[in-house]
Formats: structure tokens, C-alpha cells, sequence
């Protein structure tokens, strides 16, 4: 208790009877009176008061410099459900921020790494090459063929699924009561935003926009030394996907988009997706340049061979100059964040003299 006649200041709730002594308080005789041994106790009291602010604003606002420049971001749960919408247009809710994820895309598994996921991805595709560390991580069976059971049987709190499961796939994912976010990009720009989609999703939203604000800067490196090109200074190109039957990448493919971007002009821009074509529509686009797509399991040199040894193509330009070439198919078809490497070597196929100034 206080003394009595006074006014007091109770700390918590029970106060010592030693610190009255020391504690201001009203009398009824004498009016105010601050005695030393109050005067120190304020003193020590405020200083406390002080110091502990200055610690606990360092905790909660991270005010020392040196711990703020070299720490490294960690990952919080959600503490409440997370909707988003793919890019296919569906609704997608999860409980918290992911910490099992499975990647049923090659294109996929490579943004996942790139966002320095890779230790939470514990299922990818047999066709998810890269990074090298994708190709230790447990198979869920083919792209277009996932193992439903291995799937289920991981317990994922994440899918990244594709286009060519949006049919049948997710659905049999989404009836089992599996998560699953569809990224279907089909340019570059949509390429960001589906990074950007997935550090949303896994917690790293810095991460994803850092890692898209560095690929539009490459970008722009390249299509500012083709911006001023005349038409004649763009060469006609034509892409070989496969040769037998020979087929060849339309204008709303990621293929054409690069030709375009390094300063080159698809033959068959209009067309749509990638379609079948015969050699004789091909000498009429009089290509100057010609590409094939080469990597793909058994026969991966097949269409570079067939363009470099077709009679009928003896004539054109591009092998009267030498100039046919061959690019590895996973940089040119995959919506991930390798589309600069491809980017960079479409650049020194098609326009060699303008590639050396990024070097």
C-alpha cells in the first residue's frame, strides 16, 4: 500500500514497500516535497525508460545498418488462407505459404530454382534438365504424362502446373483436393509476370521482382542495338522445330517473339502456334538465315543435318552464306528465365556484328 495520505504510483501489480520511499507523492501536510532520494530514483528510472526504447525500436525497425545490409530474407507463413488467380483465369486458395512444391513444367521448375526454391521443390518432371540440381529431385513422372499416385503420395502443399494440363490434369490434381496454380504464359512479358506470380504464392515476392527487373534490363540491352535497323538490315529467318515432316514456329510462339526482339523477321510470322510446312513455301520466304532446333532426346542434330544437306534449300541465301545454325530447343521453348540466354544467342546467329558490344 501506499502511505497513507498520499497519492501513489503503482508498478505491476504488487509494488515493494521499499520503493515508496522513493516514489512522488502528495501529503496532506507539506504540499509537494521531491526529496534526493526521488530525484535519483527518477532519474534512474527515466534512463531505464530510455535505453529500453532504444532496444526495442532497434529490434522492431532494424535500425543497425550492418545487420540490415547482410541479413538474409526470411520466409513468413501466411497466418491466414491465400487466394490468388492463376494465369489461366481459375481461383486458387492456399492454407499457408508453401513448403512442399512440385513442378509438373520444365519451364516451371526452372523459375522455381531461379527464385532459389529448389529446397522446398520435392517433385519435378523427367524432363526438368535444369538446373543440374532439378535432375536429383524425386520424378513425378513425364510433361505431358504426371504420375497422379507419386504426386498424391508427396503430399504437396503446391502444384505449378502448364497449358497442356489445363484439360485433364488439374482437374484429376484439383479432385483429390491438391492445390494447383497454372502458369501459361505465352510472351515475354507475360514470362514476368508469371515469375512474379509464383514469389507471390511462395513468399519471395522481392526475389521474383528483382530476378524480372534484371531480365527486362538484359532485354533491353539487345533491342537497343537492333531498334534503328532498316527493314532491309533485318534478315529473313526460318525456324526448323522438327524436319520430318518439317514443321516451323508461327508468329505467337516464344521462337518468333526472339527473332523479332534480336532484329530478325520470322518467314511464317503468320502463322499461329507451330505448324507443318513444305520446303517449297520455305524458298519462297527467300530466308537469309536459318535455325534449327536441335537437343531433343534420340536424333537431337537431325534438323540442323536435314537443313545443311536438303537439295531443295541449296539455293537460298542462308546456305549459299553459311548461315545455318543450330539452338538448344529448351532455351527456346521454355517461358522461363533463360528466354535472355536465348535471347543473347538468337542475337549472335542473326546479327553477330551487333553481339560483340555485349561482350
Amino acid at each position: 500500500m501506499p502511505p497513507r495520505g498520499g497519492v501513489g504510483i503503482f508498478i505491476g501489480k504488487k509494488t515493494p514497500s521499499s520503493l515508496w520511499r522513493g516514489v512522488f507523492f502528495l501529503r496532506k501536510r507539506g504540499g509537494y516535497k521531491l526529496k534526493k532520494a526521488l530525484l535519483v530514483t527518477l532519474i534512474i528510472c527515466g534512463l531505464c525508460a530510455v535505453i529500453a526504447g532504444i532496444v526495442l525500436g532497434l529490434q522492431g525497425n532494424g535500425d543497425n545498418s550492418d545487420l540490415a545490409t547482410n541479413a538474409t530474407p526470411t520466409l513468413t507463413p501466411a497466418s491466414t488462407p491465400m487466394t490468388v488467380t492463376d494465369q489461366s483465369g481459375r481461383i486458387v486458395t492456399l492454407d499457408k505459404i508453401p513448403e512442399r512444391i512440385i513442378s509438373i513444367a520444365p519451364a516451371n521448375t526452372e523459375i522455381l530454382f531461379a527464385l532459389g526454391l529448389g529446397d522446398k521443390v520435392v517433385g519435378v518432371t523427367e524432363y526438368c534438365n535444369y538446373p543440374e540440381e532439378a535432375t536429383d529431385v524425386e520424378k513425378v513422372g513425364g510433361f505431358s504424362t504426371p504420375d497422379i499416385e507419386k504426386i498424391l503420395a508427396l503430399e504437396p502443399d503446391v502444384i505449378f502446373a502448364a497449358p497442356i494440363h489445363e484439360a485433364e490434369i488439374i482437374p484429376q490434381l484439383e479432385n483429390l483436393g491438391l492445390a494447383v496454380i497454372a502458369l501459361t504464359p505465352e510472351t515475354v512479358d507475360e514470362t514476368f509476370d508469371a515469375i512474379e506470380l509464383v514469389g507471390m504464392v511462395t513468399g519471395v515476392e522481392d526475389t521474383a521482382t528483382a530476378l524480372a527487373e534484371d531480365m527486362q534490363e538484359n532485354i533491353d540491352d539487345v533491342t537497343s542495338l537492333v531498334a534503328n535497323l532498316s527493314d532491309d538490315e533485318r534478315p529473313n529467318v526460318f525456324y526448323i522445330v522438327w524436319h520430318d515432316p518439317l514443321m516451323t514456329a508461327g508468329g505467337d510462339t516464344l521462337v518468333s517473339q526472339l527473332i523479332d526482339l534480336v532484329g530478325g523477321e520470322n518467314i511464317f510470322a503468320n502463322l499461329s502456334g507451330y505448324q507443318m510446312v513444305d520446303p517449297e513455301s520455305v524458298i519462297a520466304g527467300e530466308p537469309q538465315v536459318i535455325i534449327a532446333g536441335t537437343g531433343m532426346g534420340s536424333g537431337a542434330n537431325a534438323p540442323l543435318e536435314w537443313a545443311q544437306n536438303e537439295p531443295r534449300l541449296q539455293d537460298t541465301e542462308a546456305l549459299k552464306e553459311g548461315k545455318v545454325f543450330s539452338i538448344n530447343t529448351d532455351l527456346t521453348g521454355r517461358f522461363g528465365p533463360r528466354i535472355v540466354d536465348a535471347l543473347y544467342e538468337m542475337l549472335a546467329l542473326i546479327h553477330p556484328e551487333l553481339a560483340v558490344e555485349l561482350e
